[in-house]
């Protein structure tokens, strides 16, 4: 898999692009993951040419975290330009949804159109839990991660789950929830004209579904699906209907 220069850095990013495929897809994922935080069913899904990039500081891409999702947002917006890629689809997880609503708030004509998965257009982080993570780093990881999975989540993906967080740097971690922390674009949700898919889990409690049912009633060109029983990490613990949800919705818009 490929590292490339762009104008701020260098970005490892897993291509899984085939010529047969469209649209160009770009999966960003959230806090504390890498590109792995997708599932395969996502990652090599033949309905799109997928490109999953580790964010700064993430996997296998190197420098630090950034403390703003409009700094993430702009290494994304380098990485498509390095990849001469004009205009794409964004499916983001939690803060990398937050990372598509900036971009398709301050670049609309780049993006074709967003899927949205357990996030909202504000991620409220409790100070107190991002100071832990300092203080308590083992405490607190597990604390989220039994906020982050169902309870009868499969051990392999959990544990796999944990790995990725454990490996990110702590500083790394702890920017991006002070980036979640400070985000909130509600009042701006209605300049968001592109076409958008929200995604929420029933039972997700780090990113409520009321925070995604605000993003689908808010946003001028919205759908709303409803994962049964899903956790934050619904589209790792429902792979196959996450992409469905997502395949249908872009036949029903394309067609």
């Amino acid at each position: 898999m490929p590292k490339i220069k762009t104008a701020r850095g260098e970005i490892w990013f897993a291509d899984h692009r085939s010529r047969r495929a469209t649209p160009a897809a770009l999966l960003i994922h959230g806090a504390g993951g890498s590109h792995l935080s997708f599932p395969d069913e996502l990652r090599r899904q033949a309905a799109w040419n997928a490109i999953v990039p580790d964010l700064p500081g993430h996997g296998k891409s190197a420098g630090a975290g950034r403390g703003q999702i409009a700094d993430y947002a702009l290494d994304m917006l380098a990485l498509l330009d390095a990849l001469k890629i004009e205009c794409a689809l964004l499916v983001g997880h939690s803060m990398g949804a937050a990372i598509a609503q900036w971009l398709a708030l301050e670049h609309g004509n780049r993006i074709q159109g967003l899927a949205l998965i357990c996030s909202g257009a504000r991620l409220p982080v409790n100070p107190a839990l991002i100071d832990s993570l300092a203080i308590q780093p083992a405490a607190t990881t597990e604390r989220l991660l039994r906020w982050m999975w169902s309870p009868d989540a499969p051990t392999e993906l959990v544990a796999t789950s944990a790995a990725i967080l454990q490996q990110t740097r702590l500083a790394v971690v702890q920017q991006d929830f002070w980036a979640c922390a400070r985000f909130d674009i509600r009042a701006r949700l209605g300049d968001i004209h592109a076409p958008t898919l929200v995604i929420a889990g029933e039972s997700d409690k780090m990113t409520p579904p009321a925070l995604s049912e605000e993003l689908a009633a808010k946003l001028p060109n919205a759908k709303l699906v409803m994962l049964d029983g899903g956790s934050h990490m619904a589209h790792l613990e429902a792979p196959s209907a996450t992409a469905a949800a997502i395949t249908d919705w872009l036949a029903a818009y394309n067609g």
